[in-house]
């Protein structure tokens, strides 16, 4: 059995991974702040507050330690806002973000390395990053710096684990522009704060967003054929 968890499995690319691994022979776990849908196998929390974070890998985890053939953790979760010039930004906003978007990823793959360490199961890490975190945008101080957080953390990890004995492999996978919500967000920002506006509702207008079912096939199937131990830890979903 593969054991796999969905960070902000309620919308959007999340959803759709979770929606497409259950269909499958998998165990997956979706984490979110609500669960419409009423999906089985559904943790909702929080994920910007420390406290419902603590332990929560490991309940999740360990009743399948002796059972499972692989563990999967996607970190999805997310979030673009605030949007707008340093300076003008609400300090609440940009803590929140950085607690779901950095925060809680280094939390949740730090328990989730530990509780498995011993564990000679196939492990494996995939943080949901963005060409954010590799570029720098007027408006997206924020969530370009979390990006790319996230992605220097993804090294560090790699560098690691290549010195013990039972691997987890990790890669920062940059999906592409997806019609999610947070392209909504995205195109209903102000121009003042965020320059860029007009391309974002050209790439709606022209059709040039994929879609997140689309997104999530694809990026199961890359997960599926990628050695994480060994592939490259930034990397984008073609």
């Amino acid at each position: 059995m593969d054991v796999y968890i969905v960070t902000g499995a309620s919308k959007g690319i999340g959803e759709e991974l979770y929606e497409q691994i259950r269909k499958t022979d998998s165990l997956v776990f979706g984490i979110a702040r609500s669960n419409p849908k009423g999906y089985e196998n559904f943790v909702e929390v929080d994920l910007t507050s420390r406290e419902v974070r603590q332990g929560l890998m490991e309940r999740l985890l360990t009743p399948y330690l002796a059972t499972a053939e692989s563990f999967t953790l996607i970190n999805n979760a997310g979030t673009v806002e605030p949007v707008g010039k340093v300076g003008e930004l609400s300090t609440n906003a940009l803590q929140q973000a950085i607690e779901l978007n950095l925060t809680a990823p280094i939390e949740l793959s730090n328990e989730f390395i530990g509780v498995l360490s011993h564990s000679k199961a196939k492990k494996q890490i995939i943080n949901i990053s963005s060409g954010a975190g590799r570029n720098a945008y007027e408006g997206w101080g924020i969530y370009c710096t979390t990006k790319a957080g996230l992605d220097r953390f993804s090294e560090v990890i790699r560098l690691e684990q290549q010195r013990v004995e039972y691997p987890v492999g990790i890669v920062s996978i940059a999906p592409g522009i997806i019609d999610t919500g947070m392209q909504e967000t995205i195109r209903s920002s102000d121009v003042d704060g965020f320059p860029m506006l007009e391309q974002f509702i050209n790439y709606k207008e022209d059709g040039k967003l994929r879609s997140a079912e689309a997104t999530a096939q694809l990026l199961i199937e890359w997960i599926e054929k990628e050695d994480l131990t060994s592939t490259e830890v930034i990397s984008r979903l073609s």
